[in-house]
């Protein structure tokens, strides 16, 4: 990615008009208003795009709509940042029909997670622009965020200083260093699946030098412990100069013999000779951090507070 030149979005300030898209499956519609609404009380205009109220099968709409939308908000003046209203399925049908050069022309905050991965992964690389690992409308705001992650998206969108250490919600377990050791890097990754499915693509994810964030949901540990294996065996975990692997809801088997989720990740991320950090929230959780993806953070177990800090800024002003 840093091949091309890093681009950050301007910050976001109340009033601002948000877009929101559908990039991949349909949205509750119930859950999705209650999002919207959340948004206008913290003081944004919103816009919807078209497909957030279409259904085609488990798609928002056909990719040519989805893949529009997502050209359309970035390449519309009135539009300052872009949310996504959940995940599911399709983005990755979608890479082959984006505009990068309109995206790294008119850059805007892009906010979303879990099938959104595919999105950061294919925009970052291609344009350099900082996109955010974080709440969507829908999945999240639709339900309200907590303290917590409105802290954290707040922080990481509305100002231009660094969000500096990443730590996990009060009354939380810390996060634990799998691996000691210290590294630094552009932070890249989000969900363990999409960044898979990415492999042996023109959009295959770049690992080499940079902190590779993972999370997943819902996976048994033998299907993690593949993942984790194809990322070893196409050399992404061992270019990566540190890895962060988030509280991973649902993928604990209930039914013996398996290995726990902790055991598979001390199996194949324990000799990697860097930095491992697990169980920070910043995936499917109701806590979540919201990471800004492409900017430069550091990873130590030598500090006192957490383990994760984010040093640049993910915005402008």
């Amino acid at each position: 990615m840093h091949s091309i030149s890093q681009v950050k979005p301007r910050k976001l300030y109340p009033g601002d008009t948000i877009g929101i898209i559908a990039p991949a499956s349909p949205g509750n519609i119930e859950l999705s208003m209650a999002g919207v609404k959340w948004l206008e009380e913290q003081g944004f205009r919103i816009e919807l795009g078209r497909t957030v109220e279409e259904t085609l099968g488990y798609l928002a709409g056909s990719d040519a709509d989805r893949a529009a939308d997502i050209n359309a908000m970035f390449a519309s003046p009135q539009i300052d940042g872009i949310f996504c209203l959940r995940g599911g399925y399709g983005t990755m049908r979608l890479l082959e029909l984006l505009d990068y050069e309109i995206i790294q022309s008119h850059p805007k905050v892009f906010v979303g997670y879990s099938d959104i991965t595919a999105l950061h992964t294919s925009i970052g690389q291609r344009t350099g622009l900082v996109t955010f690992h974080g709440p969507m409308v829908a999945s999240d705001m639709g339900k309200v965020l907590s303290d917590y992650t409105w802290d954290y998206f707040s922080r990481t969108l509305m100002t231009s200083s660094p969000l500096g250490s990443v730590i996990n919600p009060p009354l939380y377990l810390p996060p634990e260093f799998i691996v000691p050791g210290k590294a630094q890097g552009y932070l890249t990754g989000g969900n363990l699946s999409l960044i898979v499915s990415t492999l042996g693509t023109p959009y295959e994810i770049d690992t080499r030098g940079k902190i590779l964030c993972i999370e997943e949901v819902g996976e048994a540990p033998y299907r993690i412990d593949r993942m984790l294996t194809q990322l070893s065996l196409a050399g992404k975990l061992q270019d990566a100069a540190g890895i962060v692997v988030a509280v991973c809801s649902d993928c604990d088997e209930d039914d013996p013999p398996s290995f726990t989720l902790e055991e598979v990740l001390r199996d194949r991320l324990g000799k990697l000779n860097k930095p491992v950090l697990y169980n920070l929230y910043f995936g499917h959780t109701t806590e979540k951090a919201t990471l800004p993806l492409g900017t430069m953070a550091r990873l130590s177990s030598e500090r006192d507070v957490g383990g994760l800090e984010i040093t640049e800024s993910a915005t402008i002003d």
